[in-house]
C-alpha cells in the first residue's frame, strides 16, 4: 500500500481508505446503503487492515449513528488503536427531530463531537470533518468551535467534505496567520463520470496545501460493472440513483471502461479506481464493500497499471461538465431554509 500525506499535516493516509457508510442499518436511504452488521464489518476491517489501510471514513448521520458505533465496536474487537486505525467522522447533517439537530453552529457541533466519540470509543477524533457548507451560521463561527475542539484534544485534525473551491478560500482566509487549526482536508465526488472538481476544487487545494479525500468512486456503484452497457440498474442503484449520472453521457464511458478492463483482465472497478489513483493531488480514495470479496477486488486496483494509451482513452470519453459541488450544496440545504 502506497501512503500519502494529509496536507500539512505530516499525517500519512493510505492511497486506498475504508468508507462505513454500509455498516449498520437504518431508515430512509440507509435502508439502501447500509445493512452490514457488527460481525461482517469487522471482517471488512480485518482485511482493510491487513491490505494496509490505516484509515476508515464514517459520519455522525450514517444510519442514525449506527455506523459510528459499528466502528466502535470493530476498533474494541480488533484492539486497533490510533497507531492502526485513524477515525474520520463528520458534522453537518440531520442527527434527529430536533430544530437544531443538524448544522454547524457551536451548539450542534459540540453535542455532535462528545456523541460521536462516545459511539467511536476514543477520546479522540482523527479527522472531524464539516459534512457541507451551513448556509445558515457563519463560517467564522463553525471554524472557531472546531479550533476549540482541536485545543481541547478531542479532534487532532478538522477537515471539510463537498467544500467549493470558494468555500476553501473562505475557510483559508478565516484561519491563516490566526494560530487557529485550519481545514487540511475537502472530502469530495471524483470519478469518470464527474471530473467536476478539476476545474477549481484541485488548483484551489494544492495552492493551500488541503489534501483530497474521494468519495463514491465508482459513482454509487455505477462504474463497478454491475450495470450493462445500456445503462439498466441493478444492485444499490436500483434502490438509490445517486449520486446523480447523466447517463446518455456515461454511456460511453462504460463501454471503453469495459475494453480496457478486458484488455487488462481487470474488473470495470479496478480500471475506474486506477484512473484516479494515478492522480497525486488526490491524497486518498475512500472506497466502500458489502463483502470481503468486493473489498479484495477493490483494493487489487492499487496494484492495477494503466497505460498512457488507457489513461488517454480514459481522459477523452469522460471530459468533464461543470456542476459539482453546487448540486450537492443545493441537496443539503433543503433543510436549512427560514421559515
Amino acid at each position: 500500500m502506497e501512503y500519502s500525506t494529509l496536507g500539512r499535516t505530516g499525517l500519512h493516509v493510505s492511497r486506498l481508505s475504508l468508507g462505513a457508510m454500509t455498516f449498520g442499518a437504518g431508515a430512509g436511504i440507509w435502508d439502501a446503503i447500509a445493512g452490514l452488521d457488527a460481525s461482517q464489518a469487522t471482517r471488512l476491517v480485518a482485511v482493510a487492515v491487513e491490505r494496509g489501510i490505516n484509515l476508515i471514513d464514517t459520519a455522525d448521520a450514517y444510519s442514525q449513528g449506527r455506523s459510528e458505533e459499528i466502528v466502535g465496536h470493530v476498533l474494541n474487537t480488533l484492539a486497533l488503536d490510533e497507531t492502526r486505525l485513524l477515525v474520520a467522522t463528520k458534522v453537518r447533517l440531520r442527527t434527529g427531530t430536533g430544530h437544531n439537530d443538524v448544522g454547524l453552529g457551536r451548539s450542534h457541533i459540540m453535542r455532535s463531537v462528545e456523541n460521536s466519540l462516545k459511539r467511536i470509543g476514543r477520546d479522540h477524533i482523527d479527522l472531524f470533518q464539516l459534512h457541507d457548507r451551513d448556509t445558515l451560521v457563519p463560517l467564522d463561527e463553525t471554524l472557531r468551535a472546531m479550533d476549540d475542539l482541536v485545543t481541547q484534544g478531542k479532534v487532532r485534525h478538522i477537515g471539510a467534505c463537498n467544500f467549493s473551491a470558494a468555500d476553501l478560500e473562505r475557510a483559508s482566509a478565516i484561519t491563516s496567520g490566526t494560530g487557529r487549526a485550519n481545514v487540511v482536508s475537502n472530502q469530495v465526488h471524483y470519478a469518470l463520470t464527474s471530473r467536476d472538481i478539476e476545474h477549481e476544487i484541485i488548483p484551489v487545494a494544492a495552492a493551500h496545501a488541503i489534501g483530497l479525500l474521494v468519495w463514491s468512486p465508482l459513482a454509487g456503484g455505477y462504474l463497478s460493472g454491475k450495470y450493462g452497457r445500456n445503462g439498466e440498474a441493478s444492485g444499490r442503484r436500483a434502490k438509490l440513483d445517486f449520486p446523480p449520472v447523466d447517463k446518455d453521457r456515461a454511456e460511453p464511458i462504460l463501454t471503453v471502461l469495459h475494453e480496457i478492463a478486458d484488455e487488462l483482465m481487470a474488473t470495470p472497478a479496478q480500471v475506474a479506481l486506477a484512473w484516479i489513483l494515478v492522480r497525486k493531488q488526490i491524497t486518498s480514495v475512500i472506497v466502500g464493500a458489502r463483502s470481503v470479496e468486493q473489498l479484495e477486488a477493490n483494493l487489487d486496483a492499487h496494484d492495477l497499471r494503466l497505460s498512457a494509451e488507457h489513461l488517454t482513452r480514459l481522459d477523452q470519453i469522460s471530459k468533464s461538465r461543470l456542476p459539482y459541488p453546487y448540486w450537492m450544496q443545493h441537496l443539503h440545504d433543503g433543510d436549512r431554509v427560514c421559515s
